[in-house]
């Protein structure tokens, strides 16, 4: 257990301010986006925007357009949650039937199985499979929170826990541990939109 806290300890130290402004950004957009408040899309604007530098620095130029995207997403999320109301939580939340995300994850599936195999077979990407699973499975749970979805947290359960795994295999332990306290986080974001969509239900009716 010294060996890691020792390892960990090192890479905070070498963390650079830009990146530690992402980390703190992307915690406060998670923390904000459980309770359905729309600044966590600004959190996100600035998370995303310092991560496509960082990764471009680091030649994770698919990281960096994942990110991009993330960003456009977080433009996206803030005009529909903005033009349902003057308040944010005036934007209902919904849930999808179970075909739509039967689809998606055969979609999904589908997508990391062929991305998966022309990484593995054409570069030296790390974990390919697993990396392109997490990937086309955040694109669409991004999708689903700019939409109030409420079955998103469950997809992002999976996706975190799997980058966890993903990000320490690595060697970017505290990049990992960002992924442990979203992990820890999902269960009171899931409450808190299941409680809001019941409440929603029960005034409509």
């Amino acid at each position: 257990m010294d060996g890691i806290f020792a390892i960990i300890d090192a890479q905070f130290r070498a963390l650079s301010p830009a990146e530690v402004i992402a980390v703190i950004a992307a915690l406060a957009y998670l923390l904000l986006a459980i309770r359905q408040n729309i600044l966590c899309w600004f959190f996100a604007l600035v998370s995303t925007a310092i991560y496509i530098a960082l990764f471009i620095g680091a030649n994770l130029y698919m990281e960096s357009l994942l990110n991009g995207f993330y960003f456009a997403m977080a433009l996206y999320g803030w005009y529909f949650w903005r033009t349902g109301g003057e308040r944010s939580s005036s934007v209902p939340v919904t849930r999808w039937r179970l075909p739509v995300h039967t689809a998606a994850i055969i979609a999904i599936t589908a997508l990391s199985l062929l991305c998966g195999a022309l990484l593995d077979n054409y570069s030296d990407a790390a974990y390919p499979y697993v990396d392109s699973l997490t990937t086309f499975s955040a694109i669409w749970a991004t999708f689903l929170v700019a939409r109030k979805v409420l079955e998103n947290w469950w997809y992002w359960l999976v996706i975190d826990a799997a980058s966890i795994f993903l990000y320490w295999a690595r060697d970017l332990q505290l990049t990992s541990l960002l992924f442990v306290a979203y992990v820890a986080l999902i269960p009171f974001g899931l409450l808190s939109w299941t409680r809001a969509y019941h409440e929603q239900r029960t005034a409509s009716a």
